[in-house]
């Protein structure tokens, strides 16, 4: 089983992570099963669902939702209070208006998964083959789905660091 050293890092340092889901290439239960047995908290932001990156919706119910930054400043000051030495995903679905262009991408990622496994590209290669093969295959859109999912993260993560801030002055 092909691990990310991230996840493992999420289970020992107590950092709040906020992202659109994980990569699309991953297996979302299994990752979310892993997360769980690190300690890691995961919270989705305004859903029940764990988003699959360029999608709203992965089929995946998440423990926790989370329906503003105060709730998420008020969950990472918990888990900072607790001790507990572990992260937080906050998961925070891709905008609406660029989910529409999700589900192209989520076919272009299942064709390139397909195309990898045919010609034996794995490891290190992958993830780059990957991405390039996307982007081919749907014309640059999952670039900029990529583009708009970085900023609309930044924005809600400046918003909740305001909002942990505000609470823990």
């Amino acid at each position: 089983m092909d691990i990310s050293s991230d996840l493992t890092e999420l289970g020992r340092t107590p950092v709040a992570v906020i992202s659109a889901g994980v990569k699309s290439i991953l297996d979302i239960p299994r990752t979310l099963e892993y997360l769980e047995t690190q300690g890691v908290t995961v919270a989705a932001y305004k859903t029940h669902e764990f988003p699959s990156f360029f999608t709203e919706t992965s089929g995946c119910k998440v423990p926790c939702r989370v329906n503003s930054p105060e709730d998420c400043a008020r969950l990472i000051d918990a888990n900072l209070k607790l001790g507990l030495g572990s992260g937080i995903l906050i998961a925070v679905p891709i905008p609406k208006e660029h989910a529409a262009s999700g589900s192209l991408i989520e076919i272009a990622i299942q064709k390139a998964l397909k195309e990898a496994r045919d010609n034996n590209v794995t490891g290190n290669a992958e993830t780059p083959f990957l991405l390039a093969r996307v982007n081919e295959l749907t014309g640059g859109a999952s670039l900029a789905a990529n583009i708009a999912l970085v900023k609309h993260n930044a924005f809600v993560g400046a918003k909740i660091a305001v909002a942990l801030a505000y609470l823990r002055k």
